[in-house]
């Protein structure tokens, strides 16, 4: 495997993301972000834009030394994408039980869509393994800090975006 895709909505990154991406990089010489649009997510749609999200990423990789990542937008699905972008598996993090049980299903799914397309997952840090981008979204709303759980310039945009 040379090339995977990190697939996500990231609304917005966290530390957890980036963790899971800074680690797929040291195994795997070719990682694509894939930011999904992701336009009806439970039923309420995304904080940031499809764009916003994908320039909160480049930004965060790009503070975090992680220039070699590419980021990239799609909508549909993402055995489509995979193939799109010539990935050969999707790498997943995982931080909880029930995380397991949903990723399991969407690996089932794209292995019966995609049969070359393999699935690898990463276990979260434990130090990061409570952070989720509808918590960081909600302390953010209820104007809470939110500095010790997503990249700065995330940090900077949701101050923006919670206190307008």
């Amino acid at each position: 495997m040379t090339h995977v895709v990190l697939p996500g909505t990231y609304d917005p990154v966290t530390l957890g993301h980036m963790d899971v991406i800074r680690r797929a990089t040291k195994l795997f010489p070719h990682v694509t972000v894939g930011v999904a649009a992701s336009r009806g997510k439970r039923g309420v749609g995304t904080m940031f834009s499809l764009e916003e999200r994908v320039d909160l990423m480049r930004c965060a990789l790009n503070e975090a030394g992680l220039e070699r990542v590419d980021v990239r937008p799609f909508e549909g699905l993402l055995v489509d994408f995979c193939k799109e972008v010539g990935a050969h598996a999707v790498v997943k993090g995982l931080r909880t039980a029930t995380d397991f049980e949903y990723e399991l299903t969407q690996a089932d799914l794209n292995a019966r869509l995609a049969p070359d397309l393999e699935s690898v997952f990463i276990m979260a840090n434990p130090s990061l393994g409570c952070i989720s981008s509808s918590v960081v979204r909600e302390l953010s709303l209820f104007g809470a800090s939110v500095d010790d759980l997503v990249p700065a310039n995330v940090a900077r945009r949701l101050k923006e975006r919670c206190n307008a």
